[in-house]
C-alpha cells in the first residue's frame, strides 16, 4: 500500500512513508515539482480505463489531497475541494472519492451547482459519478433554482434527467404558491412537480388540499387526484379528481363536486368553475341549493352566475321549494332562478312542460314563475290546477296566491272554467266566465267563486236532507258563488240572469255540462312525475 499526501498551499510539500537517501534527494525534487502532471497522467490514464474521457469524477481545487491505492482501488480523501463532473460542480469540507468505483461521499457545507439554475445544498452527500445520482441529506436540504425553492431532509437527485425525488416531508415555495407534501418529485427541465401524500398548496388567493398533486409551474395548471378541497375568501369546493389553475382560478372537476359558498351549493358528476367570478357549470344529476330561502333545483345540466344571483338548469329539470313543513316541487325542459340579493328573495321560471306539485294542491301548463318574495305563482298558456281531488281549475293564465303556505286565492283570466266534484250526487259543478277569482278558506276548501263577465253555471241543488232538488244552468254577466263541503251553498246574481232549474228526472247528459267541460283528474301530477321518478 503506498499513500501520497498533497497540499495545495503557498509552497507544495510532499510527504512520503519511505525513508530518503541522499543520492535520491534529487528524484524527489523532481517528484515534487512533477507532482501535477503526474496528476494529471494519473487522472488520464484512469479515465481512460473506466470509459471515455470525462466518466470520471475530477478535482479541480483542494486544501488537502491524499491518495491511497490498494490492490487496484484509488480512494481519494479531499479537504475543501471542489469536483466538476458533466458541467456541474460539487463543494464540501470533506469529501471520499472512491476513483474506481466514480463514486464520492461527502460531508460538511455540501454543495451542488448544475449550470447557471440548480443549486443543492445540504450536509452530506453520495454522489455516483457513473449514472450521475445525488443523494443529499441533512437537517435543512435545500434545492434552488432561479424562481422556486425545495427544502426537505433527503433528496436524490437524478442529473442526468433534472429530476429531484423525496421521501420525507418537503416544502415548495416560489413567487406565488407554497406547497407541502410527505413525498414528491421535481422536474427541473419541464418544471414539473408530483406530490403524494398531505399534499397542501397554499396561495394568497386560495388552499387546496389532495392526496395525489401533479402541478406545472409555469402553465400553473394542478392535476389532483383523491379527496380534495379548494378553499378561498368565496367558498369551498370539494372533489376527488380535476384541476385548478392557480393564475386564473379557473378548475374542471370530473368527478362528482360540489361548490360552497355563504349563498349556495352547487354539485354535479363534472364541474368547470371559474375562481374570479365564482360562476360555475355542471353536468349529470346538478343539484344547486340557495341557503337563504330554501330552493333547490335539479337536473342534468346546470350552470350559477353569481354576481347576477342567476341559475339555469335543464334536462329532467325540477325545483323543491320548502315552506314550512311542506315543499313545493316545480318540473320544466327548463328551470331559471333569479335571486334578488336586496331582500334575498327569488324568482324561479319554469319553461316548456311544466308539472307543479304540493301537497295540497298540482297542476301543469307550458310556463310559470314563482316570486317568493309574495308567494305568487303565476301559470301561463293553458294551464289546468288541482286543488285536492275535488276541484279542477283552467284558463289562458292563472295566477295563485300563497298565504301561510296555503293556497288563499286564484285568479284566472280567459277561458276560465271552475268544475267541483260534488261526491253526494256524483256529479260536477261548473263555472265558467271571462275572469274567475276563487278564494280558499281552511284546509284548502273552495269557499268563494267570482265570476265577472260571461258567467255560466251548472250546478246541482239539494235540500236540507241533501236530496238533489235539481240542475241549476244559469247564464249572467256576473257571479257569486259560495260553497260549503264540496257544493254550492248559495249564489247571486249581478245583472239579468238567464237560468232555470231541470228536476232530476228531466235531465238529461247534455244538460250535465257546459261546452268545453273536461274532467281530466287522471292528467293530475304526482310527486314521483314531478321529480322524474318512476311510479
Amino acid at each position: 500500500m503506498k499513500k501520497i499526501y498533497v497540499k495545495y498551499c503557498n509552497k507544495v510539500k510532499l510527504i512520503g512513508v519511505m525513508s530518503i537517501k541522499a543520492d535520491m534527494l534529487k528524484v524527489m525534487i523532481f517528484v515534487v515539482i512533477s507532482i501535477p502532471h503526474i496528476l494529471l497522467a494519473q487522472n488520464n490514464i484512469t479515465s481512460q480505463a473506466a470509459g471515455t474521457e470525462g466518466d470520471i469524477v475530477e478535482i479541480i481545487k483542494s486544501d488537502e489531497l491524499e491518495i491511497t491505492n490498494e490492490n487496484g482501488t484509488e480512494i481519494r480523501k479531499v479537504t475543501n475541494g471542489t469536483f466538476r463532473h458533466k458541467g456541474a460542480l460539487l463543494y464540501s469540507n470533506l469529501a471520499i472519492q472512491n476513483r474506481t468505483t466514480n463514486i464520492i461521499e461527502a460531508f460538511g457545507n455540501v454543495r451542488i451547482v448544475q449550470g447557471d439554475t440548480i443549486t443543492i445544498t445540504g450536509d452530506t452527500l453520495y454522489y455516483y459519478g457513473n449514472t450521475r445520482m445525488a443523494i443529499v441529506s441533512g437537517k435543512k436540504v435545500v434545492m434552488k433554482d432561479r424562481k422556486r425553492t425545495l427544502t426537505t431532509r433527503k433528496l436524490e437527485y437524478d442529473m442526468a434527467a433534472g429530476i429531484a425525488y423525496y421521501k420525507v416531508p418537503g416544502r415548495t415555495v416560489d413567487e406565488s404558491d407554497v406547497l407541502t407534501s410527505k413525498e414528491g418529485f421535481y422536474n427541473t427541465q419541464t418544471k414539473e412537480f408530483t406530490y403524494y401524500k398531505n399534499v397542501k398548496l397554499v396561495n394568497k388567493k386560495y388552499t387546496l388540499t389532495t392526496d395525489t398533486l401533479l402541478y406545472n409551474s409555469i402553465t400553473k395548471w394542478s392535476y389532483f387526484n383523491g379527496p380534495s378541497k379548494i378553499v378561498n375568501k368565496d367558498g369551498t369546493v370539494k372533489a376527488t379528481r380535476g384541476q385548478y389553475n392557480t393564475e386564473t382560478s379557473q378548475s374542471v372537476f370530473k368527478t362528482r363536486t360540489t361548490v360552497d359558498n355563504e349563498t349556495y351549493t352547487l354539485t354535479a358528476d363534472s364541474l368547470a368553475v371559474d375562481g374570479k367570478s365564482n360562476n360555475g357549470q355542471g353536468k349529470g344529476n346538478v343539484i344547486i341549493v340557495a341557503k337563504k330561502d330554501k330552493t333547490i333545483l335539479n337536473g342534468d345540466e346546470g350552470s350559477y352566475i353569481r354576481d347576477k344571483g342567476f341559475s339555469k338548469i335543464f334536462g329532467h329539470a325540477y325545483v323543491r321549494n320548502v315552506i314550512s313543513d311542506d315543499t313545493l316541487y316545480i318540473r320544466a325542459d327548463t328551470l331559471y332562478s333569479f335571486e334578488n340579493k336586496i331582500d334575498s328573495t327569488r324568482k324561479l321560471v319554469g319553461y316548456k312542460n311544466v308539472f307543479i306539485y304540493k301537497s295540497n294542491f298540482q297542476g301543469k301548463c307550458d310556463s310559470i314563475i314563482y316570486n317568493t318574495a309574495d308567494s305568487i305563482i303565476k301559470f301561463f298558456r293553458k294551464p289546468i290546477l288541482w286543488s285536492d281531488q275535488y276541484y279542477q281549475m283552467e284558463a289562458d293564465t292563472i295566477t295563485t296566491f300563497l298565504v301561510n303556505n296555503e293556497v288563499n286565492r286564484m285568479l284566472l283570466k280567459g277561458h276560465s272554467f271552475v268544475i267541483t266534484e260534488d261526491t253526494l250526487v256524483k256529479q260536477y259543478n261548473q263555472v265558467k266566465g271571462r275572469t274567475i277569482n276563487a278564494y280558499f278558506g281552511e284546509k284548502n276548501k273552495l269557499k268563494q267563486v267570482l265570476v265577472d263577465g260571461n258567467g255560466e253555471s251548472a250546478y246541482y241543488a239539494v235540500d236540507d236532507k241533501e236530496k238533489m232538488i235539481g240542475l241549476n244552468r244559469v247564464e249572467c254577466g256576473k257571479m257569486n258563488l259560495l260553497f260549503a263541503d264540496n257544493r254550492v251553498n248559495r249564489i247571486a246574481f249581478i245583472g239579468k240572469p238567464d237560468g232555470r232549474l231541470i228536476p232530476p228526472s228531466k235531465i238529461v247528459q247534455a244538460e250535465r255540462q257546459l261546452d268545453g267541460f273536461n274532467w281530466r283528474i287522471t292528467d293530475k301530477p304526482t310527486k314521483e312525475k314531478t321529480t322524474w321518478q318512476k311510479e
